[in-house]
């Protein structure tokens, strides 16, 4: 798979991202990305307590030699984060999920497979080069849900990804203003908007409507994907026969609660994923950041955390793992990235998110990211922190 792309030089920050995919996407494709629950409050309440969070430079440390690498569970990252799963990406440009795909294997970190991916299994195990986790809802069909879950290992995934945050879906006021929906009903609101973004939808036509191939290619009759279908049936013994039937690693995504987290250390998951869903689900929930330390310290300081909500920069991500994360993981940026400028967008926000992390390391007094704890976050922000 070629790696040979060149970076995008319309793209300085992770807000010249936002602002050009704003222009470039029809307005219904950015207001799913850019969207949350309810009046959009929590996305922006995730990122502001992010920022609140304050470093504390040090000085005189030779920091010369800064070490980003990573390992975790059984595997040697290049960078401690990787990429969220995120369903229907092509919506931001074609080929969006292979763009995200290939850029987990040039970085060496992990590319998570929404089972509502625009791309199969298959194909993004084959453009990551075996860098893809895979992720799952449970819906009314468990027997399509345990067909994936035989497909991936197949396929040769180690790792599952099993979502719970979202037994009811949200009501996302965009959305519902905009008549997107799955599947797409165009009427003449919608056919204006894609009139007035022609290079997105000429591209689109010609490389083809995004569809759910997971779904598409299922031997298990005919499985359709219903996007505001219930997933309110999932409960613990849920959680028992997908971790009877999945042997590998197993980690619990959406996971906001102490008293949770206990119990599904308790049930055998193999790692937890803080996340408030990035603001799309419970819009009166607190920050997803808020959440981190106090599950850090109900499941010990070896029990492997990940997190995601509201990460845009190096920064963030020192933050998290500052707050006690093991590795984090990333969503939107992408999803603007690609919506800015292709595949070139999206290598140079990572690269721009590297090379934050990285300087930050150093300048908060640290060669090697593994050293990272709530030493570099300033006194006065640490004391709701100590685990």
């Amino acid at each position: 798979m070629s790696h040979n792309i060149k970076p995008s030089t319309k793209i300085h920050t992770i807000n010249d991202a936002i602002k050009l995919s704003k222009k470039r996407l029809p307005k219904l494709v950015f207001d799913f990305i850019d969207g949350a629950s309810g009046d959009d409050k929590l996305a922006e309440i995730n990122s502001f307590a992010l920022d609140q969070i304050r470093l504390e430079p040090k000085v005189f440390r030779n920091v010369e030699k800064r070490i980003l690498s990573k390992k975790f569970f059984d595997f040697d990252f290049d960078y401690p984060f990787g990429f969220a799963p995120m369903g229907m990406t092509n919506l931001s440009w074609p080929e969006a999920d292979k763009m995200i795909a290939i850029e987990s294997s040039y970085n060496n970190i992990p590319t998570c497979v929404s089972m509502a991916s625009s791309t199969t299994l298959e194909d993004m195990f084959n453009f990551s080069d075996g860098h893809s986790w895979m992720q799952i809802y449970i819906f009314q069909s468990e027997e399509f849900i345990m067909e994936l879950l035989n497909r991936a290992k197949n396929i040769g995934y180690k790792v599952l990804i099993l979502t719970v945050d979202v037994p009811i879906l949200s009501r996302r006021a965009r959305d519902d203003r905009n008549g997107f929906g799955y599947p797409f009903k165009i009427g003449p609101k919608q056919f204006l908007d894609f009139a007035l973004h022609p290079q997105w939808s000429l591209t689109t036509l010609l490389k083809g409507s995004p569809r759910p191939m997971n779904y598409v290619t299922s031997k298990t009759g005919d499985q359709i994907f219903r996007r505001k279908e219930s997933r309110g049936a999932t409960d613990w013994d849920t959680l028992k026969r997908i971790r009877d039937a999945w042997k590998d690693k197993l980690i619990i995504k959406g996971v906001m609660n102490f008293e949770d987290a206990k119990k599904i250390k308790e049930s055998g998951a193999d790692a937890i994923q803080v996340s408030n869903h990035g603001g799309r689900q419970l819009d009166s929930a607190t920050a997803a950041i808020n959440a981190l330390p106090v599950i850090r310290k109900t499941v010990g300081k070896d029990f492997p955390l990940i997190f995601d909500s509201g990460i845009r920069s190096g920064s963030d991500i020192l933050r998290a793992l500052a707050f006690g994360a093991d590795f984090v993981m990333l969503g939107r940026p992408l999803m603007y990235a690609v919506g800015a400028d292709g595949a070139k967008g999206l290598r140079r926000i990572i690269n721009l998110i590297k090379e934050e992390l990285s300087t930050n390391l150093g300048l908060v007094g640290l060669n090697n990211i593994n050293e990272v704890d709530e030493k570099i976050i300033a006194e006065k922000y640490l004391k709701d922190i100590k685990y």
